[in-house]
């Protein structure tokens, strides 16, 4: 069986479907502070926060458990700059705890939502993963004490894993199972979705004055069941031992700016949406694009999606079933 933290939000419950869909036996632990418990399909669930070592250990000897993928944390970056030491509590202390379980029960493998959060503010395009880590953010400092965490437990306790760096998913499940539903949303794209919708007045564009081509922020995409499928493969990876600890990028290996992608939602809805320009929110970096020519090679990930309209298409589909009634407060 296999614990997936987080399993009811944005990304852990396309992993849910996606290991669902191959026949494996899934436990789903998540607060439901920001996931949604109807999202995980068939999976087994447990409302659990990580940051009571009581409830992760009772339920790692409940269950047999013999693999985590951990994506709960806490993610916004803003949020992480006004008050830092709640992502500390959450996002380190909520690692630490499930490590502890992991041992006490026995479980030796690991697959870390990790972030390109972890590079800061690189020179060099695109991002490799033996680039400086040099985080902007408590976030991507939350993230990069636990790729350390992780990789001192390798070294002392024989505890596998692998952590996978990525940048901004987007899209949905195609099947419509399952995409994002955050509250309060946060991401570029839904948030435009919400505009076209006329859910809110005006996208709010944050910055438009950095050095690139059109003054806003450039960010690489990639289809959030893409992302699915490489946690699986590193799983996949771990389990039949080919991999001790690692860390790999995830990406499109193209930039869009946000003008851009405002673009390709008004040509995929075929709608127009008025935009609010305001200042850049503090420790955005400019550009960050991946280059994921080592998981491609090692992982042996493949994208399914790397047309930007595409993306935006699946997002479209799902945003129309899941708030067109007005689900979205």
């Amino acid at each position: 069986m296999l614990l997936i933290t987080g399993g009811a939000g944005y990304i852990g419950s396309h992993v849910v479907l996606g290991l669902l869909d191959r026949g494996r036996e899934v436990l789903v632990l998540d607060n439901l502070s920001r996931g949604h418990e109807d999202l995980v399909g068939k999976a087994l669930f447990e409302e659990c926060d990580l940051r009571d070592l009581a409830q992760v250990r009772k339920v790692l000897g409940k269950y047999p458990i013999d693999g985590v993928l951990h994506f709960a944390s806490l993610s916004l970056v803003g949020d992480s700059m006004s008050d830092p030491h709640s992502y500390y509590r959450n996002n380190i202390g909520g690692t630490m705890n499930m490590i502890t379980a992991m041992l006490e029960a026995g479980v030796e493998r690991i697959v870390f939502s990790s972030s390109a959060a972890v590079y800061g503010e690189p020179r060099v395009m695109p991002i490799r993963e033996e680039a400086p880590k040099a985080p902007t953010n408590p976030y991507g400092e939350t993230k990069l004490f636990i790729e350390s965490m992780l990789r001192r437990s390798f070294e002392a306790y024989g505890i596998k894993s692998v952590s996978l760096r990525y940048f901004n998913a987007a899209g949905a499940d195609p099947k419509g199972r399952t995409g994002e539903d955050h509250h309060p949303e946060t991401h570029l794209v839904p948030l435009a979705l919400d505009a076209v919708l006329g859910k809110v007045e005006a996208l709010t564009v944050y910055g438009n004055d950095y050095p690139t081509h059109d003054g806003t922020c450039i960010r690489d995409y990639v289809h959030v069941s893409d992302l699915a499928d490489a946690h699986i493969e590193a799983l996949e990876g771990l389990e039949k031992g080919n991999l001790g600890c690692e860390a790999f990028n995830l990406g499109n290996g193209k930039g869009f700016s946000v003008l851009e992608i405002v673009s390709a939602v008004r040509s995929v809805t075929g709608r127009g949406f008025p935009l609010k320009f305001t200042s850049r929110r503090p420790g955005d970096p400019a550009v960050l694009v991946a280059s994921s020519a080592r998981a491609e090679r090692e992982l042996g990930w493949k994208r399914r999606f790397t047309d930007i309209d595409e993306i935006i298409e699946t997002a479209w589909r799902w945003h129309q079933k899941r708030f067109k009634g007005g689900r979205r407060p």
